[in-house]
């Protein structure tokens, strides 16, 4: 009888714990062999938005917390009296580009530089301001190594969402200073063939709407919105197109294959 209740014993022993759940696994904790085979993320281009709002101080309150539309952030904003605030480390990913798209390049946070400007969208911009913006563009792109035509503005990246900075922001005066790309004068004749819509693209533009590449590339090269196209926009594409293909390999960076190299 006790050689039964033994073996009954042992059964349901076997049996409980075949159907018990195994102990958890603790998880494997890596070994850290450092490899100094890596370069740190940097940025490869400097976007230009503007706050739309009333003044520097309510931008800076969005920009610091939650709001409607959701978390956005910058790396710098500049006041109308020219006062520079930095909000996010170069060497953080800010959200200021959102859905976007230049030169084939979609994750814009990760490869830029977001700069605000304190402006509602409809007042000039103040020329203390700008003097800070020139300095800063100044700054980052010789620390950053940033090719200094990629200085783009936010309309640029996201043309079918966005439009700042607005018609009135002054192109022309950072490129005079050597920033962004503008149209040499004279303009040379167009030749023969000449596609707009393919030096569109080759210049950076997503072409997904092309309304509103059309609609963006006015804003910042005719200072107007219009979604046709204008007398002396191929030549102006012409233009831009031919200082794109002289640039030197080392200025002339493909975002593309840049931030791929980053990665």
């Amino acid at each position: 009888m006790k050689s039964v209740t033994a073996a009954i014993v042992m059964a349901l022993t076997i049996t409980a714990c075949a159907s018990a759940p195994p102990a958890a696994r603790t998880p494997q904790q890596p070994e850290w062999h450092p490899s100094p085979n890596y370069d740190v993320r940097s940025a490869q281009m400097i976007i230009i938005h503007q706050t739309e709002m009333e003044s520097a101080e309510a931008a800076l309150l969005t920009l610091q917390t939650r709001n409607s539309g959701g978390r956005v952030s910058a790396h710098y904003l500049i006041g109308k009296d020219g006062r520079l605030y930095q909000l996010v480390a170069e060497s953080s990913r800010a959200w200021h580009a959102g859905a976007s798209r230049w030169g084939g390049v979609a994750d814009l946070n990760s490869s830029s530089i977001g700069i605000e400007l304190d402006n509602d969208g409809v007042a000039p911009f103040s020329t203390a301001q700008i003097d800070t913006l020139l300095q800063l563009l100044g700054d980052i792109s010789a620390r950053l190594d940033i090719p200094r035509h990629l200085i783009i503005g936010h309309g640029d990246i996201a043309p079918a969402r966005k439009r700042d900075p607005s018609p009135l922001f002054p192109w022309q005066r950072l490129a005079e200073a050597g920033y962004g790309l503008w149209p040499r004068a004279p303009l040379a004749p167009v030749p023969a063939g000449f596609d707009p819509w393919a030096a569109l693209r080759l210049v950076g533009y997503d072409l997904r709407d092309p309304a509103a590449a059309v609609r963006a590339f006015h804003r910042h090269y005719r200072g107007n919105e219009d979604e046709q196209w204008l007398p002396g926009d191929a030549e102006i594409l012409h233009d831009l197109q031919l200082q794109l293909m002289e640039m030197p390999p080392a200025q002339a960076v493909d975002p593309v294959s840049d931030v791929r190299r980053n990665m």
